[in-house]
This record gives C-alpha cells, sequence and structure tokens, in this order.
C-alpha cells in the first residue's frame, strides 16, 4: 500500500507540475495570438485525447508522464510540401515578433514560479506547525560546541533575521554554508538574548554528501517526546499490551529521548525480555516485551529484533501562520530565496565545491512525495512548491532543447539582429540534449545508489 500512496503521490504533483508549466507556454501563445495545435501532458501513445475551442487545439494526455509540451503553429515544423493556409500564417510562433516569442517560451518557468508563491502564501496564511529551534546538547568539539552552544538554547535570529522554526534556521544555515560563511546567532537562554559566532565551513562536503549539514556542525534539535505509534498485530508490542499513543518513558531503566535510542535497544535485544515504562494517560505502566528474531543480512553476526510497533518522534512545535498580505510577501519571498539557493547549490557542483551526488533524480523525487504525502497536506504541498520551484529554475538555465536555451538564442538573435542559421541551431540542440541525458542519467546513478547503499 505503502508503494502504491508513493507512486499516486509523485503522479499527482508530476501531473500538476506539467500541467502548469505548459499553461504558462500555452497562456502566453493565445495572449500572443499564436495558434496551438496541441496540449500534451505526457510523452508518447496517447491514453486520452480531444479538440476543444475554435483552433481545435488537441488535449492529449499521453502515456509516459515524465514531461509535456504545446505544439504550436510554426513554418519551420512543417512538411514544404504543406505550406501553412495564408489565413493562419500570421498566428504561426516564428511569424510573431521577438519579444513575443521570448514571452512564451519564459511563460512556462513563470508558471512554476507562481505556482510556488501561491502554494507557499496558502501555508503561511493557513498556519503550519513546525518544530521550534531549540538545540540538544552539542557533539565535543563540533563548531556548535565551539561557539558556546549549550542544551535548551533557542536560536531566534540569524544574521538578524528572525526565524521561528527548525526548518527555517535549516536553510539559513545551509545557504551561508554554501560559501563556507560564519553566521551571528541571537539565542534566547533561561530567557536571556545573547550573540554566539557559529563558523559554517565544511558543513557542505562534497565528500559526504548525503550528510545534514545541521548535524556536521553539531546542531541538534532538542528532543521530545517518544510515542507508540501504529501496531501490526501478532507481533511483540501489540501482544505484550503496548497500546497506539503510549509515550515511552524508559527501556530498561534507561531513560528514551529519541526514536532511534528504542529503535537500537529493540535491534539488539532479539529474544531477550525488554522492560518498557510508558505513560498512558496519567498512568505509568510497566511491560514485558520481547522482541522477535528477524533474519540478518551475511554481513551481519546476529539477527535483529523487532516488536512490530511504529515510533514517532514528537519534538516541541509551534504554529507559524501570516495575515493574507504577509502571506503573498512570505510566498514571494520564500519562492526567491528557494530558487537562489538552487542556482547556488548548482554552481557550486558545476565547480566541483559540492558533490554531484546531491543530484536527485525521479526515483528520490518519487520517495519524497510519498514521505510527504503520508505526512500531511502541508508537508505534500511544501514539496510540491519545493520542486515547482526547481522546475522553473531547470528550465531556464541555458542548455539548448531547455526554455533557458531558447531565451539564449533570442538573446542572440536580437544582438545579430537575424536568427541563428539553422546549422548551428541543429549543433547546439544535440548538444543541448546529450548534456539533458547526461544529467537525468547522473541523476538515476544517484537515486539506484541511494537505494543499494548503506
Amino acid at each position: 500500500m505503502t508503494f502504491v500512496q508513493t507512486v499516486l503521490a509523485f503522479l499527482l504533483a508530476l501531473t500538476l507540475l506539467i500541467f502548469v508549466h505548459e499553461l504558462g507556454h500555452f497562456a502566453a501563445a493565445r495572449w500572443c495570438g499564436v495558434k496551438v495545435l496541441k496540449f500534451s501532458i505526457g510523452f508518447g501513445p496517447a491514453i486520452w485525447s480531444r479538440a476543444w475551442g475554435a483552433d481545435r487545439t488537441e488535449w492529449v494526455i499521453a502515456a509516459i508522464p515524465l514531461g509535456g509540451y504545446v505544439q504550436m503553429l510554426d513554418e519551420r515544423d512543417r512538411d514544404p510540401s504543406q505550406p501553412i493556409a495564408s489565413s493562419d500564417l500570421p498566428r504561426a510562433f516564428s511569424q510573431r515578433p521577438l519579444h513575443q516569442r521570448a514571452f512564451v517560451v519564459l511563460a512556462g518557468p513563470l508558471a512554476n514560479f507562481v505556482l510556488a508563491v501561491i502554494l507557499y502564501a496558502a501555508l503561511a496564511w493557513g498556519g503550519t506547525e513546525q518544530p521550534v529551534p531549540v538545540l540538544d546538547a552539542p557533539p565535543a568539539a563540533s563548531a556548535a560546541a565551539d561557539a558556546g552552544l549549550l542544551a535548551g538554547d533557542r536560536i531566534v535570529s540569524v544574521n538578524g533575521e528572525p526565524l521561528q522554526s527548525w526548518n527555517q534556521l535549516r536553510l539559513k544555515i545551509i545557504d551561508a554554508s554554501l560559501g563556507g560563511a560564519t553566521v551571528s546567532l541571537t539565542i534566547d537562554r533561561g530567557g536571556q538574548l545573547r550573540q554566539q559566532t557559529l563558523g559554517t565551513r565544511g558543513a557542505m562536503s562534497s565528500e559526504v554528501p548525503d550528510r545534514d549539514p545541521l548535524q556536521v556542525l553539531g546542531l541538534v534539535l532538542a528532543p521530545g517526546e517518544v510515542l507508540i505509534g501504529s501496531l501490526i498485530a501478532g507481533e511483540p508490542a501489540i501482544e505484550a499490551g503496548l497500546q497506539a499513543g503510549d509515550r515511552v518513558l524508559t527501556v530498561n531503566g534507561e531513560p528514551i529521548r529519541r526514536a532511534r535510542e528504542l529503535i537500537e535497544q529493540v535491534r539488539d535485544s532479539a529474544g531477550r525480555a525488554l522492560v518498557v515504562v510508558v505513560q498512558r494517560g496519567a498512568d505509568e505502566i510497566t511491560v514485558r516485551v520481547t522482541p522477535s528474531a528477524q533474519s540478518a543480512g551475511a554481513a551481519e553476526a546476529r539477527p535483529r529484533g523487532r516488536i512490530g510497533a511504529m515510533l514517532q518522534d514528537r519534538v516541541k512545535t509551534e504554529v507559524v501562520q501570516a495575515d493574507p498580505l504577509d502571506a503573498v510577501v512570505q510566498g514571494a519571498a520564500r519562492t526567491w530565496e528557494m530558487s537562489a539557493f538552487s542556482l547556488r547549490m548548482l554552481g557550486r557542483m558545476i565547480t566541483g565545491d559540492l558533490s554531484v551526488r546531491n543530484l536527485s533524480g525521479p526515483v528520490t523525487i518519487a520517495d519524497m512525495a510519498g514521505q510527504t504525502a503520508r505526512s500531511g497536506l502541508q508537508s505534500y504541498l511544501g514539496f510540491i512548491a519545493l520542486i515547482s520551484v526547481s522546475l522553473g529554475v531547470l528550465n531556464l538555465l541555458p542548455i539548448p532543447v531547455l526554455d533557458g536555451g531558447h531565451l539564449v538564442y533570442y538573446a542572440v538573435e536580437a544582438i545579430r539582429r537575424r536568427p541563428l542559421s539553422d546549422q548551428v541551431m541543429a549543433i547546439t540542440q544535440k548538444a543541448g540534449l546529450l548534456l539533458v541525458v547526461f544529467m537525468m542519467a547522473l541523476a538515476l546513478f544517484n537515486d539506484f545508489t541511494r537505494l543499494i547503499g548503506p
């Protein structure tokens, strides 16, 4: 069922993003008087199609949902033996003024940015429950420890910019670490504000790209409560009397602060009873649960323990909310921040300062879609907004075959007062296509490396 949910969440997000992108091209083309022949979501054979409107535009849903296109009337795409009718010639894309052609191409990425602004604004207006940026004790010799940060410190601003959530802190620290900058933190320690300086060099490592940059610096979110989630019938947890919603206090007398601590205890205790103390309502209840043995891999010396219970870390959260006008401003600002952040990440990968293993493909994106959909509507909408920004930025890269490449062609045409030759266009298009295929292959390789890696 989880796999089905992941696939459905991915397809829904992808279809929406492609539709919005192509709708931008379509609306701009119609605005400029260009005749649109086909609007397709996906490539390959048509699953569904229908002709609508005065121009009998064909609307298509195709079999391969990894993209889409808007086919416009264009004399360059026509068979010379079948010229465009003289009545339709003024409506051909190739006949429109340069600024209109550029606008039609630019409208696709712009539509993705507009969607991101709307989604981020809606989330800000509706309010989102986010972890409060309160720290756990930093590891010894970490950058956070060297900066004098302590357990219980709440970070209230970074470089003078106020923040309300752990997610905002993550973005600001990662952004600063791309240049190895030192940041000024304002912290609330026991009701008193203090200024601390934190170095971020090395947080974004090209050698270990999958590590959390905040964890590298020693910034650890303060623990909250460990709760028992859903239980599997017939497994040790439910047979021992554990119930969904129980708060885990101790295991074998040791306090449990994070879900992973309980997971490790269970994993290492196959066939050995654990004494678990939980809080249920106002009562503390002690249960004995014996993890069942699960066959281990060839590299493991002993079997893993399993009790058949989902666990939840519930940290301290606050609802971050804005009024309608501020929400729109925040939506636009967040879209701008994420766009600039994406460009900086790409720039670091091009220069080699950041590993290309940070590049993600459709498998990772599908997994993120499933995870955020299971986390709730707010997480899922935030994910769609983020991918919409990424799609807009990607399409504006100056690579032939992408929208940004076509805009480069038009810029050259504006300077030269005439378009590039068909031969130059053909060569650069092939080079651009090869580059895009290489990027897709690299992203897929990274996806599968993550799947089969440790």
